[in-house]
């Protein structure tokens, strides 16, 4: 067999739809494990830079990939994997490429764009969830940004004359923001890393201050951050003390309560029914004490407000019969449980 007979098969395309599965077991594989076995270097070369030359897909790149590391080419196969191997001395870290990419969705303009892209991440992101390389550190960074912006938002808006900046774009921002950080605990609640959000979010008292001296329509957006965090105590999708728990509700549960309306009224892919439920089952994993208190304080909102105020009639139901029907009281002095050991006969 001549080298430049070799060549002229191995460089000819079938078709214009060119079929590289075939191609590369009929022409690639068992050309290449001939050539391999007869030491036909140049036949070898001619294959591996057709395959080199031609586009694959991505089930054809596996196939090519399992051929040549069956072949051990060692240093001839280099040109045709550089399009899949990353050098280890010169890959970059995943995680910085996240931030980098990352912080252009939190950062876009287009928020058409923004859309797209967020929706591609996530969906990428989720692919490889056991493998991607994404630390508590680099979201918990992104976190904080999205908080300081909300901070000077929400003081501009508290702070702002007519006559001044649009209001239609700071609400705009706002809300962005706001969803930005939603957005960001969907990506901790998937990787099981936001425990240490609801602390976080807790302690946002000055935040909270601010978000009760502006109108709703400007911070509503805000409070989703609130209710998704509720769906994900409830479903015990995060879990974390009673303290932390209790803080993050006496924060923001009032605001919550005033925003409702506006998060009903304004979107259609609102669940009322998973941040009622959701809602429901983080109050009851309070002390009876504190379910109580925040209970009672729910009685009279919904009285006053309607459907405008959650409707968290599950959980009060729950309390009431642990409080009046089923009545479970600590005894005044708590026995001490003794276990005793004996050998029961074989």
């Amino acid at each position: 067999m001549s080298t430049s007979s070799s060549s002229s098969v191995a460089k000819s395309s079938p078709s214009s739809n060119l079929n590289l599965h075939e191609v590369e077991h009929e022409h690639g594989g068992v050309r290449q494990k001939v050539c391999v076995e007869f030491l036909f270097d140049a036949g070898v070369k001619s294959c591996l830079e057709f395959l080199e030359a031609t586009p694959w897909s991505e089930d054809e790149e596996q196939t090519v990939v399992s051929v040549l590391r069956q072949l051990r080419l060692h240093d001839p196969e280099t040109m045709v994997l550089q399009r899949v191997y990353a050098e280890p001395s010169t890959s970059t870290r995943a995680d910085g490429v996240l931030v980098r990419l990352l912080s252009g969705v939190l950062q876009a303009k287009d928020e058409k764009a923004r859309r797209e892209m967020k929706a591609l991440l996530a969906r990428l992101l989720g692919e490889g969830i056991d493998q991607f390389d994404v630390t508590r550190e680099t979201l918990f960074h992104l976190c904080h940004k999205c908080l300081n912006l909300l901070h000077l938002l929400l003081s501009e808006a508290a702070n702002m004359d007519e006559g001044q900046r649009d209001r239609g774009a700071l609400m705009g921002e706002i809300a962005r923001e706001a969803d930005n950080m939603q957005w960001l605990l969907e990506m901790l609640i998937s990787r099981k890393m936001a425990d240490e959000f609801v602390t976080l979010w807790a302690d946002q008292k000055e935040l909270a201050s601010l978000h009760s001296k502006i109108p709703c329509m400007y911070r509503f957006e805000i409070s989703r951050i609130t209710a998704r965090l509720c769906v994900a105590l409830g479903q015990g999708q995060v879990l974390v003390y009673g303290d932390a728990r209790s803080s993050v509700l006496q924060t923001w549960l009032e605001a919550l309560y005033e925003d409702y309306g506006w998060m009903r009224r304004t979107s259609r892919a609102f669940d009322k029914r998973t941040v009622e439920d959701g809602l429901s089952e983080t109050i009851l994993t309070l002390s009876m004490a504190q379910q109580q208190v925040i209970l009672l304080r729910w009685f009279d909102h919904f009285l006053n407000k309607g459907d405008d105020c959650p409707n968290i009639e599950k959980a009060f139901k729950v309390w009431w019969r642990r409080a009046f029907i089923r009545h479970h009281v600590v005894p005044e002095e708590h026995s001490q449980l003794q276990i005793a050991v004996c050998n029961y006969p074989t």
